[in-house]
This record gives C-alpha cells, sequence and structure tokens, in this order.
C-alpha cells in the first residue's frame, strides 16, 4: 500500500515506514505527529483519487529530526565587464517517518 501526498508545493511517494525529506515544518520539534493530506491512495488493486473520498484520508508522520541539506554553489559571470558573484545556500529540510496510512473505505 503506499499513497502519494502532497507536502510544501511538492508531491511525494509514500508507503509505511519510508522516511522523507520535506521543507522545514518551523512548527514541530522531533518526535511531534504531523498530518498530510493524500491526492491518491494504492491499496494492491485498487486506485482511489476521488478527492471526496480522500478528503478525510489522512497520512500520518513522525517527526524524525531538523537539518540542513547540501551546500549549492551559485556563480554568477557577465562577460566584458568584470562582474562575478559567487553564493552559496543550504536548504532547511525536516526528515518524516511514515507511521500510518489509512485505507480509504474506513471513512
Amino acid at each position: 500500500m503506499y499513497a502519494i501526498v502532497r507536502t510544501g508545493g511538492r508531491q511525494q511517494k509514500v508507503s509505511v515506514g519510508d522516511v522523507i525529506e520535506v521543507d522545514r515544518l518551523s512548527t514541530t520539534k522531533p518526535g511531534d505527529s504531523v498530518e498530510l493530506s493524500t491526492l491518491l491512495v494504492v491499496d494492491g488493486e485498487s486506485v482511489t483519487s476521488d478527492p471526496w473520498v480522500l478528503d478525510g484520508v489522512k497520512v500520518t508522520a513522525e517527526v524524525v529530526d531538523h537539518h540542513k541539506g547540501d551546500k549549492i554553489r551559485i556563480q554568477k559571470y557577465k562577460n566584458k565587464t568584470g562582474y562575478k558573484k559567487r553564493i552559496g545556500h543550504r536548504q532547511l529540510h525536516t526528515a518524516l517517518k511514515i507511521t500510518g496510512i489509512p485505507s480509504p473505505a474506513a471513512k
């Protein structure tokens, strides 16, 4: 059984026991439980994508930790003007462990 969930403007495929990285959830602490909105649930042979049925189905996850991602380096250069600029960025992430995907029929 797996589900497609929406987190931070992105969609991810998750199943129970998976650890995923999402954008930083600043209001949570490690050990807290969060609910993710579901876009699609696949349970063996049946696929549920009806938004009215999935409205009550929330995937539960536990916050594992908060950390920073890898550093990316951005370089800007303009020819013949002497303009050079180098900056770096590290995105803040939250690791979530998926603890439960309820069945749409249980609603």
